[in-house]
């Protein structure tokens, strides 16, 4: 599936080229952890190159992965509301490159200039209504008797 959240297709280029002028270029090893549910959202990555998987905790069994995000896609939206805490896990499913954010600095660029912020808000928003979507459809498959019901 391709996705249509992506910074480049969303986000103004004015406000991307702000936006990136505080990203720092960072890696990650497969199988690192980028985040844990529940621990402080202080940061967001944009990926350059790699696959990243978010995984919720289910009791009593594995982490169900509920999406594979790749090149251009947002990983982390909970910096964006308060209390800034991770609603999901995120784990490197193989080398990845990305663009790091401190999380208070881009609040803070929002705050300052209400055109960015909206456009940042409308972004992160789109963002966390297709991974709700698409996480509910992961959750149908996994657990409920007949799946999603959505075709192949």
């Amino acid at each position: 599936m391709t996705s249509t959240t992506t910074l480049a297709r969303t986000l103004p280029a004015e406000h991307r080229e702000r936006l990136m002028r505080i990203a720092r270029e960072v890696s990650f090893e497969a199988g690192s952890r980028l985040f844990e549910e529940g621990q402080r959202a202080n940061r967001f990555w944009i990926i350059r190159t790699g696959t990243v998987a978010l995984d919720l905790h289910v009791p009593g069994r594995r982490a169900a992965v509920i999406e594979s995000l790749g090149h251009g896609e947002l990983v982390g939206w909970s910096w964006h509301f308060p209390p800034y805490a991770w609603h999901l896990g995120a784990q490197a499913m193989s080398p990845v490159r990305a663009y790091e954010f401190d999380a208070q600095a881009v609040r803070a660029l929002c705050a300052q200039d209400a055109e960015f912020g909206r456009a940042i808000a409308v972004w992160v928003g789109q963002v966390v209504a297709d991974r709700l979507h698409r996480s509910r459809i992961r959750l149908l498959d996994l657990y409920a008797p007949y799946g999603s019901g959505s075709m192949p």
